[in-house]
């Protein structure tokens, strides 16, 4: 039987070749992690600014058809005091 001694080294070179493995694969697996958040944020990111251009499309909608209804407004006031 071997001493124990003798079997402390070749136990622990196998227990680091293990654990960087193990350390290997979860470093990888953190990278596609962080590689799915930043396509997340990206997509956030353009979803934020799609919905804040179509509100500046919507303002400047509205700013038209008020001016459209002022003008009919100023139209009617000046038909009204022909009569």
């Amino acid at each position: 039987m071997a001493e124990p001694q003798d079997m402390i080294l070749p136990l622990l070179r196998e227990m680091r070749t293990e654990l960087q493995t193990g350390f290997s694969d979860v470093c990888r697996q953190f990278v596609a992690v962080d590689a799915r958040f930043d396509r997340l944020e990206r997509q956030c990111d353009d979803l934020r600014k799609a919905m804040t251009g179509e509100s500046m499309l919507g303002r400047c909608a509205a700013a038209g058809v008020g001016k459209r209804l002022d003008a009919i407004e100023r139209r009617l006031v000046i038909l009204e005091k022909t009569d």
